[in-house]
């Protein structure tokens, strides 16, 4: 597998499409912290880190509206692929759907939001959008 964060972004998007409660993908460090940012923004219900062999994997439960049925995450988008990677500065960060979304963005001081890291006024690569 050359990109482990595009297929991780397609295992979420699957698991909503099918509207399942929970999805397990193989775990890594930044997926663990991108998992982090989307628990801490609201966008997935819960997550667990499972320590089973030498990579071990992520449980995330999703996040549905019980009346509508509709789940938290509209879209995912990879932006950053490893044939075209993206870099941002701080004075040129990303605006999701005019500040409602948020972009995913790897930096020297870990990995956080668009606007943490507009903040803290560090660039870096542009992960992921959503919203």
């Amino acid at each position: 597998m050359t990109d482990p964060i595009a297929d991780y972004l397609t295992r979420l998007r699957n698991a909503i499409q099918a509207k399942h409660r929970v999805v397990e993908v193989p775990a890594s460090n930044l997926k663990k912290e991108i998992t982090k940012i989307l628990f801490d923004k609201g966008y997935i219900l819960n997550y667990k880190f499972v320590e089973d062999g030498p990579q071990g994997s992520i449980k995330i439960a999703l996040k549905y509206d019980t009346a509508n049925k509709v789940n938290a995450i509209k879209k995912l988008i990879r932006v950053s692929t490893p044939g075209m990677r993206k870099y941002t500065g701080y004075k040129d960060m990303p605006r999701v759907i005019n500040g409602l979304g948020i972009a995913i963005i790897s930096t020297s001081k870990g990995v956080m939001t668009n606007k943490e890291a507009a903040e803290l006024k560090i660039g870096g690569e542009v992960l992921c959008y959503v919203y």
